[in-house]
């Protein structure tokens, strides 16, 4: 499938790249790869989350963030970003970088996600158009009501989203 054969871009500490390794692979070893994950809001401040298919390799049917993915060998993270977000959620935004940050979380399945993940962000007023493949539904939710559900909720949500809307919301927001 081609799933199994996307490769991720395998990176030291400071994101240099390293290698590439298939992504699946990646997640089973563990191994600190480079990703992405955009937090689109719209006019009001409000964020654009989408819940990932629940037919996905992992945390199927959980909400996230707009969009994440991993950015192909020499692809720029905003091209891919801005790729993804088109292909995921039929969306076209101006993005730019917010931060970065590492994490590693053990997942079902077997699976290890380790990623230096850069988190950007951009201003979208209007409807997303889902590929179901990548996400079964999506919702506007203000920064307070969304920060206020995950304390209540943690587990409806994605374990890297609940850690880079922390760190967003510490930092970042207005």
């Amino acid at each position: 499938t081609y799933m199994a054969e996307e490769k991720v871009v395998l990176v030291d500490k400071n994101d240099n790249q390293i290698g590439l390794m298939p992504k699946m692979e990646a997640h089973h070893k563990g191994i600190l790869h480079r990703a992405f994950s955009i937090f689109i809001f719209n006019s009001e401040n409000q964020i654009l989350l989408q819940k990932r298919s629940s037919s996905k390799y992992h945390s199927g049917g959980l909400w996230t963030n707009t969009c994440c993915s991993h950015p192909r060998d020499g692809e720029d993270i905003i091209d891919a970003a801005s790729r993804r977000l088109s292909e995921e959620m039929g969306i076209k935004a101006d993005l730019k970088l917010a931060f970065n940050f590492t994490y590693r979380a053990e997942l079902e399945n077997g699976l290890i996600e380790h990623e230096f993940d850069h988190v950007l962000i951009g201003e979208f007023n209007g409807l997303p158009i889902l590929n179901r493949d990548e996400a079964e539904d999506w919702k506007w939710i203000s920064i307070e009501d969304l920060r206020k559900d995950i304390k209540e909720n943690e587990t409806d949500y994605t374990v890297w989203f609940v850690i880079a809307f922390d760190y967003f919301y510490k930092n970042f927001k207005k």
